[in-house]
């Protein structure tokens, strides 16, 4: 996960500044110069506290990703039964998408830096991994069989319904619905109906 720091509360309004701006504008589009004006500090105290405009991308995103975890984490721990254990995440995506109606901050962000040199790409990078390592180990924590292909295509899954969230028709349900067909296939209980082996083969 990328490095955390002591932030002050000058660096908070900085943050919060950032992430408003950045999410909803764009990156490319948002200079130090609106985020310092919007934070209420100078462009000196900003530079300080995260010491260049990547810095600060970056740990806008490792923002996003602490909470992010926290919210997967908290669906994780209160699901009944392994089957909403490993599909989990995309229950906290529904959460999540209430307040984040852009997509994903991750994949924008990537779009606009896709530099890997780039502490921001280093950050995306490990969001991504985390989640798809956080499949496998629910998987087989439950038991499903091949628990690394399965892992994959709950991702492929859960970042497809992700990326079609600003348009204007509900892809979550229908993905948070095949995810679960595909656990309990994978525990054995039953196999996916022929619509959910349809949509598989699209």
């Amino acid at each position: 996960m990328h490095e955390t720091r002591t932030v002050t509360p000058a660096g908070r309004r900085i943050l919060e500044a950032a992430e408003e701006l950045f999410y909803g504008r764009g990156i490319a589009a948002v200079g130090v110069d609106l985020i310092a004006e919007r934070s209420g500090v100078t462009k000196r105290t900003l530079y300080n506290q995260f010491g260049s405009k990547d810095a600060l991308v970056a740990s806008y995103l490792a923002e996003r990703d602490r909470r992010w975890r926290s919210l997967v984490r908290q669906e994780v721990e209160s699901s009944p039964d392994p089957v909403e254990a490993v599909t989990a995440p995309f229950g906290a995506l529904r959460t999540w998408s209430r307040t984040s109606t852009r997509g994903c901050a991750f994949i924008n962000a990537l779009a606009e830096l896709p530099d890997p040199s780039l502490p921001a790409y280093r950050v995306v990078t490990e969001q991504k991994r985390w989640l798809l390592e956080l499949f496998t180990d629910l998987a087989t924590a439950a038991g499903c069989a091949g628990p690394d292909t399965l892992a994959v295509r709950l991702l492929v899954l859960h970042e497809g319904a992700l990326a079609m969230q600003p348009l204007p028709f509900d892809a979550l349900t229908q993905s948070t619905e095949l995810a679960r067909e595909l656990v309990r296939a994978g525990l054995g209980t039953r196999e996916p109906g022929p619509d959910a082996r349809r949509r598989l083969a699209r």
